[in-house]
This record gives C-alpha cells, structure tokens and sequence, in this order.
C-alpha cells in the first residue's frame, strides 16, 4: 500500500467505523411496535424536530391510529410533493458531504451494508405487526419496510457528515426521522400541512 493509498483510508475510518457501529445496533430497534398508540413526548419532540429541519415546522403531526388509514395515507403520497423534494436536496446535500470525507465505493458498501442490516429485523417486524393488525395490504407493508430502510440510508448519511466539525448530526431532520422508528413508530409522511405518523 502507498502513501496516497493510505492517507485515503485513513480519511474513510471514521466515516466506516461510524457506520459499523450504526449498522450493528439495527436489529436492537423496535421496529413498528409502537404503531397506533399514543405519541409519547419523545417521539413527538423527534416528529416536530424532522418537521423543522425540514422546512414544514407549520404541518401538523396526524398520528393514524389503525392500518387502513396508514396504508390510505402512503398510496396518497405525492413523491413531487414540496416535502419529498425537500428530503431529495437534503439527501443530496448529505451525500456530497460523505464524498468528501469518504469515496464512492467505501459509501456505497456502508450504504449496502446499511441496506442489508435493516431490511431483515423490519421486515421480520411489519410480519409480526401485519398479524396482530390483521393487515394484508401487501403495498403499504413493503411500504413500510422500504421507508424503515431509506430511514437508515439518511440517517447514516448524517453520521458521516457528523465528522465534519461543522456538521451537526444529532440536529439533522433524518437523524430525527431515524428516532421516530426508533420509537417503534411508521413516519408515513408530510402530505399538504398534515405528517402522517403511524
């Protein structure tokens, strides 16, 4: 190994011991089992928290209180919506940030090994919360599951960019979306001024 070849891994340890350790701590989360009850006033700090980061700190949050109208409310969803492109610029802005401090192929295995790390213990729980809700809707399950995921992909995107001094992970709208599934909750989505939160 040369000096460059170095000094670049050096460079991406942090950012992959970050997301080794995120990664490792994905199958200890609640995932889902939460979904229904009353908010509780950590997880409604995390929903007004992603709300604010995101730009919508007017929406008001709608806690869904049964499957039919979580799965109503993510085939409503608008994927131009103001709020979806905000989290598009938001993951963008993310990303370059995690390009600086890492390259494209050491992200995209993190990234992978991201994807792999919850998609199992998620889909594992929207089963055992699809039989207790005696819910058979398919779509809104993988729904569900895709958004546990896309969650996490943010989520380790902000722990990457938190090696930057600059960079305030723990305030980033995806670190607070990422809590809302740590309280066992479905974040389904911010349509017109409402977030629907399952």
């Amino acid at each position: 190994m040369d000096d460059s070849e170095l000094e670049e891994l050096e460079r991406e340890l942090p950012g992959l011991a970050a997301l080794s350790r995120f990664a490792k701590s994905l199958d200890r989360i609640p995932w889902f089992a939460n979904m229904g009850e009353p908010l509780t006033p950590g997880a409604r700090a995390a929903a007004e928290a992603y709300l604010d980061g995101l730009g919508f700190p007017e929406a008001d949050i709608a806690i869904l209180v049964d499957w039919e109208d979580a799965a109503a409310a993510s085939e409503s969803l608008d994927w131009q919506s103001p709020a979806w492109e905000a989290e598009e610029l938001q993951r963008a802005d993310l990303t370059a940030r995690a390009l600086e401090l890492m390259s494209e192929e050491a992200l995209r295995i993190g990234m992978t090994l991201i994807a792999d790390k919850v998609s199992a213990p998620a889909k594992e729980a929207m089963e055992q919360a699809s039989f207790i809700w005696d819910m058979e809707d398919d779509a809104a399950r993988t729904l569900a599951v895709g958004a546990a995921v896309q969650a996490a992909h943010g989520a380790a995107l902000a722990l990457i960019a938190a090696h930057d001094p600059e960079f305030e992970a723990d305030q980033h709208p995806f670190a607070a979306k990422f809590q809302l599934f740590e309280f066992g909750r479905w974040p389904v989505g911010v349509v017109g001024s409402s977030f629907n939160l399952f």
